[in-house]
């Protein structure tokens, strides 16, 4: 078997795995709750060109772009309208292969900052400091801090908004706090994000085609 058709056949069970999730996660979102209320506008836009490239705008209107290829990274389309309420997970090659649902920052000062972060920490059992729970128990288990501020990816109800962290469902938070290291990139945006994974079904579709 040739190395094209190796890289072929590992692609396509790639695109398996993303599809079922994907598909999975439209099912979920049709009984998610819809919220809609007064979010604060954002200082920095992030705009994503492609799957690995982000424009990056802040309050004075200045851009860049930045280009994550060759890394892999979390994308998170926060739960606000206008936005999925779910995160992806992309690999070194550009390859989405892991979307789930979230849920994000309240309105009234608590919603998530539009940035491109990285992962500081991994802890797999924590308590939060700032907001304890008053049953005494761990409230941020799975916890992938990414802001000095305390904000994280962690275990948590995907149907009620949070202080600022991004809650991931029980189903889904484990594989995620397993693939992600310190120093993996953490992009959180408002928009659509899914759009590049409907790219790759369609190219997913042509390369099952060319290898038949």
């Amino acid at each position: 078997m040739t190395h094209r058709k190796i890289h072929t056949m590992a692609k396509i069970s790639m695109m398996l795995i993303s599809t079922l999730l994907f598909t999975s996660s439209l099912t979920a979102n049709e009984s998610r709750q819809i919220i809609v209320s007064k979010f604060k506008k954002q200082d920095t836009i992030i705009t994503p060109l492609s799957i690995t490239k982000f424009k990056v705008t802040d309050k004075h209107g200045n851009s860049k772009v930045v280009d994550l290829k060759g890394k892999k990274f979390i994308v998170v389309s926060v739960s606000e309208p206008g936005s999925e309420g779910k995160s992806y997970a992309v690999d070194e090659d550009g390859t989405i292969w892991w979307v789930d649902k979230i849920a994000s920052g309240a309105y009234g000062g608590h919603e998530t900052p539009n940035g491109i972060f990285h992962i500081l920490l991994k802890r797999r059992y924590h308590m939060s400091a700032s907001h304890p729970s008053a049953d005494g128990v761990n409230n941020m288990d799975f916890e992938m801090l990414f802001t000095q501020s305390g904000i994280a990816l962690h275990l948590g109800n995907t149907r009620a908004l949070s202080h600022g962290c991004i809650h991931v469902g029980r189903k889904d938070v484990e594989a995620m706090f397993r693939w992600v290291e310190v120093g993996t990139k953490v992009v959180v945006m408002r928009g659509n994000y899914g759009k590049f994974l409907n790219q790759e079904l369609k190219e997913f579709k042509r390369d099952v085609n060319a290898y038949n």
